[in-house]
């Protein structure tokens, strides 16, 4: 037998179309033996990545607007020049941040190799187109001194390294690795797809009474939900101890 969970567990909410989806399909949000989105989670998803593409946009228009007006001044204002840097580089994380949630929800397949990497770092790719010509010019303007460039130059290399690292996606999540994992669950459970989290957290878990899920948090308080509200609450993937919380959950 498990022992009782030692937190408040917290149901996240589900939604209408997510209890039809688990109706219809018992191994738990998996269509045809491939895990598909709810229609909510979609439709989140595709929020998202609207907002993510208005954020990237403003960015680049006010790239061009720094090439084609800042730059141009004689003399250049730098303090207007280094304030847009950074609101190219506000608009580019945003947007980035917002896209990696959509991928959470609404994940690619490893199987169309180039749209999976197109994907799941696009925000690396809008840095670059943001912030390398800006570069270029700064380095190659001739109305700037060689302190100016150096000053904004190495300020947008460096606001360049941050939106990059933000908007990249290190082990980004596949439509494959929601399908596995809620096998996975499903099997470990005996058909439900129901795991839990902790806020602090980075992966989720097979029951309540796990170990790792009544370590000691803030809030003191575990969560729960399907594996794909799990990953839309930032957990990146499940624990790699299945067979020790299959005991503890007494679930052999």
């Amino acid at each position: 037998m498990a022992d009782a969970p030692k937190k408040k567990v917290v149901r996240v909410e589900e939604t209408a179309a997510e209890k039809a989806a688990e109706a219809a399909a018992p191994s738990g949000g998996t269509s045809g033996g491939t895990w598909t989105p709810t229609p909510e989670a979609k439709k989140k998803a595709t929020t998202f990545r609207i907002l993510a593409i208005v954020l990237w946009l403003l960015a680049i228009g006010t790239e061009a607007f720094t090439i084609f007006w800042v730059l141009k001044q004689n003399p250049i204002n730098m303090v207007l020049l280094i304030g847009l840097l950074v609101v190219i580089a506000v608009l580019a994380i945003g947007g980035s941040l917002l896209w990696k949630q959509s991928n959470r929800l609404d994940p690619a397949s490893k199987s169309d190799k180039v749209r999976f990497f197109v994907q799941n770092q696009l925000g690396v790719i809008i840095s670059a187109i943001a912030f390398i010509p800006l570069i270029i010019l700064i380095f190659t303007n001739k109305n700037m001194s060689g302190q100016q460039k150096a000053i904004a130059g190495i300020i947008a290399i460096v606001l360049l390294g941050a939106s990059g690292t933000l908007g990249a996606s290190v082990n980004p999540p596949s439509t494959e690795q929601y399908t596995a994992e809620t096998q996975t669950v499903t099997d470990a459970t005996g058909g439900t797809n129901l795991v839990y989290w902790t806020k602090e957290g980075k992966v989720f878990h097979l029951c309540a009474a796990a170990s790792a899920v009544n370590l000691q948090s803030k809030d003191n308080q575990s969560y729960s939900g399907t594996v794909a509200e799990a990953h839309a609450a930032g957990k990146s993937r499940l624990t790699l101890q299945v067979e020790q919380e299959r005991k503890q959950c007494g679930f052999d």
